[in-house]
């Protein structure tokens, strides 16, 4: 299973903070910034979407209905887990 340690942060193009995207082979995928504007950013917790096979923001999954924000690295990992079992 991947976790927070897998992923590769690399500067955001739109904001002053740092974004990584990961997929995983059930198609799924997640992305994880962390940024000024970002939930949870200013207190140096990241925020999560899940991703669909094109990319694309999803919020229909059972993981979660909505973008997750004020997570730890842990927090993070748990989710990306339960993204991987979808």
């Amino acid at each position: 299973m991947k976790t927070f340690k897998d992923l590769e942060f690399k500067p955001h193009s739109n904001m002053d903070g740092i974004m990584s995207r990961i997929e995983f082979e059930n198609g799924y995928g997640a992305s994880i910034v962390k940024g000024e504007y970002t939930y949870g950013g200013k207190d140096g917790l990241y925020e999560l979407a899940v991703l669909n096979n094109n990319g694309d923001l999803i919020y229909d999954t059972p993981v979660t209905d909505d973008v997750e924000g004020y997570l730890s690295e842990e927090q993070v990992t748990d989710l990306l887990i339960k993204i991987q079992q979808l």
